[in-house]
């Protein structure tokens, strides 16, 4: 019988030796990726440009995506090794534009890093009608991933990452109305059910095409300073969360708890390339090893047993491709 992640049976840590302090350098030391090729989406700010950075200087050749060709451009300069595309994650015809050329290189894929995600932003929806979070976070690492399957399975040993969050907490999938048609929006629960629904992708995933060698993971890379996420929230959020004062001082507890780019990047390094992970997938990670199962009510580390619910990640597949209309392209299902 072939091991899963279903309902968390692998969320044991390994003590992987590093913690969350690591940093990405550290995690990556001594791994050598040349004649590997990375795509990593939002790899041009925060913690996708520190893994860009440090993909490409273990030796791997990495394409970056971007929306903004000229800030990507700007920020990645000086990077060898590195090759920048034009994409939109809001956009699915982007999409499937971006994954066409680079199948048509014929290159394999070693690594896909989803990396890419948005946060605390009001309501809004794509062409499809689809709220933009739960679109740019989790369908698009749907899309992305299915239009790059066959590079992934040429690689002969590939990985996917996918970047989730703690914040998973805030929500399981709303299978009923996930695009907030019938109930009042709340951001973070928007960005609750689509980092749960890239739990429950991951899992499924890994478990659908492990046999063509290729291995998926999802991560929490940590509440992490000097980042872009935040910049469309409110400062009312803000206080409400109980991040800062009423006149947006960031209160100093918070602040100590805070991961810097380098020891937020290095979860996704670690779920890149630790050989420690050859023969386990589909799991959830954080600070640099596999998570726990979390089963209290208050947030706080580990992962909830809802994002790894086998029903859950069966069920999320078939509405990811009913409402994609993208038919994943593995040969053989469990």
């Amino acid at each position: 019988m072939r091991q899963t992640n279903y309902n968390g049976a692998l969320q044991k840590p390994l003590n992987s030796g590093f913690n969350a302090k690591s940093v990405s350098t550290e995690v990556a030391r001594g791994i050598d990726l040349t004649s590997k090729i990375a795509i990593v989406t939002g790899g041009n700010t925060g913690i996708g440009l520190e893994t860009v950075k440090v993909l490409a200087n273990a030796g791997a050749v990495v394409i970056v995506p971007a929306r903004d060709i000229e800030k990507a451009k700007r920020n990645l300069q000086g990077i060898a090794n590195v090759e920048i595309e034009a994409m939109d994650l809001m956009d699915h015809k982007s999409i499937d534009a971006f994954a066409e050329k680079f199948l048509a290189s014929g290159r394999p894929l070693h690594l896909l890093i989803n990396n890419a995600g948005i946060m605390w932003v009001p309501l809004r929806r794509d062409n499809r009608g689809i709220e933009s979070q739960l679109a740019v976070n989790y369908l698009a690492q749907f899309q992305l991933t299915a239009r790059l399957c066959t590079a992934l399975k040429r690689a002969n040993g590939a990985r996917v990452v996918n970047v989730s969050s703690q914040g998973h907490q805030f929500a399981p999938f709303n299978f009923d109305d996930p695009n907030f048609i019938h109930r009042e929006y709340e951001t973070l629960q928007g960005y609750g059910q689509s980092k749960t629904a890239v739990n429950l992708f991951s899992l499924e995933l890994d478990n659908r095409i492990k046999e063509f060698g290729v291995r998926a993971y999802s991560l929490h890379p940590g509440s992490i300073a000097g980042t872009e996420l935040g910049r469309e929230a409110s400062l009312e959020l803000f206080i409400k969360m109980g991040f800062c004062d009423d006149k947006g001082n960031m209160l100093p507890e918070v602040s100590a708890s805070l991961k810097t780019i380098p020891q937020g990047a290095s979860t996704t390094i670690w779920c890149a390339t630790s050989p420690q992970l050859n023969n386990l997938g589909g799991v959830y990670c954080e600070d640099n090893d596999i998570a726990e199962l979390y089963c209290g009510q208050e947030f706080s580390s580990g992962v909830k047993p809802y994002s790894l619910e086998e029903g859950n990640a069966r069920k999320l597949w078939k509405w990811s491709e009913e409402i994609t209309g993208i038919l994943f392209p593995v040969d053989r299902i469990l």
